[in-house]
């Protein structure tokens, strides 16, 4: 059994990551931090596991005690800027860290400065590694000592398109995406936007022109494909607690039809096994991936237009941050993909 610990685990993703890991066959959650909640249990601070806690109690979060203690691998589910300050005492220390924010998401500092602004490891950038499991290369699982999990907009967008674009079934110009996230994709804080009054019954965009998981899609999208790719991407703020539902409208390329779109998505995922390729018309439904690590992906063909038109499905809390991350583990310790997942 593995020791892992979770920095900031009083939030939405860390509350995740407690019930994951606490029902993992093979680690141990050997360590939870909250500065708000230190010297409290567990349990108290989450009832809903009580009796599989064992016995744990958050403790303060303070890297330079978590980077002396015995503990293999630590998830990082703190703010984008705080996250970046425990990563590097951890790393130094040889700890191996999985980071659920943005502050490693993207290699170009100029381009995290603009949409960030000050990096607080900038250091470390060169040797963290952005992992999205069904798509990036495996040599990361011994090169890596800092992983970077995508986020929920990117995954429900990268995985997709990604295969289309590399096969050239779509084109790169105009692509539209247009997006809606529940709630607790903004985090677990008090502000009136996200008052229940303020969001039930209401939709709405934001983060229109320059959101910022706009760079990490566009960077990825560049690195996977070979060549610079510019997206519209419209996200919306749905009154809902969890789940990302994604419309990709993408020009086809001349002569693609919608039987070459899934012969790219059955040869990129034929072993992907959170990753649900659905018939052609059968919509991806938020309801039915809450709660699970999968990607539920189709697409459908507008002879009218011209155009594509991809749909997907995802649990932002869960294939979107936690899920992955634990997928990410399980991975780069060489358990069983699937462990503690399903």
């Amino acid at each position: 059994m593995t020791n892992v610990g979770i920095v900031g685990a009083a939030g939405y993703s860390g509350e995740i990551l407690v019930k994951l890991l606490l029902g993992h066959p093979r680690v141990t959650l050997a360590a939870v931090t909250s500065r708000t909640h230190a010297g409290k249990s567990l349990a108290s601070v989450m009832p809903p596991v009580r009796g599989i806690d064992r016995g744990l109690t958050f403790v303060d979060s303070d890297p330079v005690a978590l980077a002396a203690g015995d503990i293999a691998l630590f998830f990082l589910a703190l703010p984008h800027g705080t996250a970046a300050i425990y990563a590097q005492a951890l790393v130094a220390a040889g700890k191996r860290v999985i980071d659920l924010s943005a502050d490693f998401r993207i290699a170009d500092l100029a381009t995290y400065q603009k949409y960030y602004g000050e990096h607080h490891a900038p250091g470390l950038l060169p040797s963290a590694r952005f992992v999205l499991p069904e798509l990036t290369a495996p040599a990361w699982k011994t090169e890596a000592k800092l992983i970077a999990a995508p986020g929920c907009y990117p995954t429900s967008i990268l995985v997709p398109l990604v295969p289309l674009l590399k096969a050239a079934v779509v084109t790169r110009e105009h692509i539209v995406v247009n997006a809606f996230s529940g709630v607790s994709g903004a985090g677990k804080k008090a502000e009136e936007a996200f008052l229940f009054c303020e969001r039930a019954e209401s939709a709405k965009a934001y983060g229109l022109v320059k959101h910022r998981h706009l760079a990490e899609v566009e960077e990825q999208l560049a690195l996977h494909t070979g060549a610079a790719t510019i997206i519209q991407f419209n996200p919306h703020l749905a009154p809902m607690r969890r789940g990302i539902a994604t419309t990709i409208t993408v020009p086809a390329a001349p002569g693609a039809t919608v039987e070459h779109v899934y012969a790219a998505w059955r040869q990129a995922y034929a072993h992907a096994p959170f990753v649900q390729i659905l018939p052609s018309g059968e919509t991806p439904d938020t309801a039915h991936v809450v709660g699970t690590n999968r990607i539920d992906i189709s697409a459908v063909h507008d002879p009218r237009t011209g155009n594509f038109v991809i749909t997907s499905a995802e649990d932002n809390l869960m294939k979107g941050a936690s899920g992955q991350a634990v997928q990410i583990m399980n991975l780069w310790f060489g358990f069983d993909e699937t462990a503690g997942l399903v």
